[in-house]
């Protein structure tokens, strides 16, 4: 039997759409002589479709999308068998009323032969506010070039449930085990899994133990494209019962790839040797370029603005968003200051240039020397200390705001994951913007990702990614110069924040791990530091319920999965 991996980029929501997407690949797959085309988990509502799934006129566009599905393959007299993923509305009077399901669409009908039984409802996912779970274990049958296949069918979390690689799991059966009597000949597993680092291997590592306790071969499909402020990396993938990768798609990229599930060693020319998976920075840096891209298009986008400073943060989401929308879409603004330092601008325009990004020059000293005017009569002196500095930070957001608004571009903010934690930004100023690029990116990794950019091991990546392939893109000049916000003169982040390798391990830590201060000092780090710093992060949860959407690409981002109070002690 030939499987077709369909590697899918839906558009949440876009059921129409979405199907005929579907349809194009089927066409495609039937070409080339597949028997069973797989698309991802919900592959015709995107994923996660949230409560979009909570409006009936929505499920009925659901039926006719099935029913232009089977339709479309009845046209062609076809004998191709298509897996779908699905909203199946239950029977019963109960909520929530859907099951995360799976559907069988040929050329006669469709039918749902699958059920997710484990739901997960934590950090970005509640599928319990939507899904009831399934109970039994799902088995297909399928006849297909003489041979009878038993094919075990699972959706995402059914395959995360080895507790020896996970540490603990979600409570709830274990569907690999309950597939175990009913010896399938191969375990599909259609998923909706988002980026993490380490997570396509773990994900390998889950599929290998499923091969040998099943004793056959796993396939994995991965969604793959971004949806708000989740990236799903694709990464799809075959292993033997050995664990051995037969098959291998690409990182963050739409794919669709031929499987001969019947081919022996003699035979195994038919599949493509797997390819190795990109090195970490590669991987994470497809991740936001992939999550810039989808933002912008899905939200009707055409073009992106953003504040260019001349420090690090503002490079790399320049870098980024010149990959992602091409940097002919991408306009630049300097706005310097009386403290913005002849070297931070020429290094911004440097950058610019070799990235080949449109810029304009908007000093702020007249509109400085304005808001004192102003402010002098309501505060009985000009504005001081942090009020002016936030003041600039303000006029910055202002300008970049009406010119985004005017020019119909998604601005683009530029702060990290340790100034979003500690609260080290400014509401109403360097905060706005429609997509908080970087804001699960911490200010060491930022340094760590820029340094592989500009590499040689980052040639093929950038060529890939449409980027100049020779020299430096973020330069030197950026990268070894002093973190600083240029608000007051000689001014260093380090001035208000403990430096950014020890920031940023507590910071970890606390995030992340879920540590207390109890356990960071028996650690061995230095309890007021640790004190401080956890204060600052508690204090600074009403800046991030007002931030842009952060692109996640770490096990615990700011956004839907951190749900922290704002009152409480």
């Amino acid at each position: 039997m030939r499987l077709a991996l369909v590697q899918l980029n839906p558009v949440v929501g876009d059921l129409t759409g979405n199907a005929a997407r579907i349809l194009a690949a089927c066409r495609q797959a039937e070409a080339s002589g597949a028997d069973l085309v797989l698309t991802p988990e919900l592959s015709l509502w995107g994923y996660p479709p949230r409560d979009l799934l909570l409006l009936p006129a929505r499920l009925q566009q659901q039926q006719q999308a099935l029913d232009g599905l089977v339709a479309g393959l009845a046209a062609r007299d076809s004998t191709l068998a298509l897996l779908v993923g699905i909203a199946e509305p239950s029977a019963g009077a109960g909520l929530p009323g859907l099951f995360n399901a799976l559907a069988l669409v040929e050329a006669g009908g469709w039918q749902v032969v699958a059920r997710k039984q484990l739901l997960p409802s934590y950090d970005v996912f509640d599928e319990r506010r939507y899904f009831q779970p399934g109970r039994t274990p799902a088995l297909l049958e399928l006849e297909r070039r003489g041979r009878r296949w038993r094919l075990g069918l699972t959706i995402c979390e059914d395959l995360w449930v080895e507790e020896r690689l996970l540490g603990q799991r979600l409570a709830g059966p274990d569907p690999i085990e309950a597939l175990q009597p009913l010896r399938p000949d191969l375990l599909l597993n259609l998923s909706a899994s988002p980026f993490a680092p380490g997570k396509a291997e773990l994900r390998q590592r889950l599929a290998g133990s499923a091969a040998a306790r099943l004793g056959c071969p796993v396939i994995y499909l991965n969604q793959v494209g971004g949806n708000d402020e989740l990236v799903f990396d694709g990464s799809s993938f075959v292993v033997a019962q050995s664990g051995a990768r037969l098959c291998q798609l690409p990182c963050c990229r739409e794919a669709q790839q031929l499987w001969d599930a019947a081919a022996s060693p003699a035979e195994a020319a038919h599949n493509p040797d797997p390819a190795p998976d990109p090195d970490p920075p590669e991987q994470l840096l497809r991740a936001l370029v992939l999550g810039v891209r989808d933002y912008a298009a899905k939200c009707g986008f055409e073009r992106a603005l953003l504040g260019l400073s001349g420090g690090i943060d503002s490079a790399l989401v320049a870098v980024i968003a010149a990959a992602a929308l091409g940097p002919e879409r991408v306009r630049a603004l300097l706005m310097p200051s009386p403290w913005s330092s002849a070297g931070s601008r020429r290094d911004a325009l440097a950058l610019a240039g070799r990235l080949g990004l449109t810029t304009a020059t908007l000093p702020i000293s007249p509109l400085m020397e304005a808001f004192d005017a102003a402010l002098t009569p309501a505060l009985g002196d000009a504005p001081a200390g942090l009020t002016a500095e936030n003041l600039q930070s303000r006029i910055r957001g202002t300008l970049l705001m009406a010119v985004a608004n005017q020019q119909g571009q998604l601005l683009l903010s530029t702060g990290n994951k340790s100034e979003l934690a500690v609260g080290y930004c400014t509401l109403y100023g360097d905060m706005n913007g429609g997509l908080a690029v970087i804001g699960d990116v911490y200010k060491s990794q930022v340094f760590a990702l820029c340094a592989w950019i500009d590499s040689p091991a980052a040639a093929a990546c950038r060529v890939d990614l449409g980027l100049p392939a020779e020299g430096e893109l973020v330069g030197a000049a950026i990268r070894q110069k002093a973190p600083s916000a240029e608000l007051r003169p000689d001014q260093r982040d380090s001035d208000s924040l403990p430096e950014y390798d020890l920031l940023d391990r507590l910071l970890e830590a606390l995030v992340e791990q879920r540590r207390d201060a109890e356990q960071l000092v028996a650690a061995g780090e230095e309890r007021a530091v640790v004190e401080r710093v956890i204060g600052l992060l508690q204090r600074a949860e009403f800046k991030r319920r007002q931030a842009a959407p952060v692109l996640k690409v770490s096990g615990q981002a700011f956004g839907s999965g951190w749900r922290m109070p704002i009152a409480a002690r």
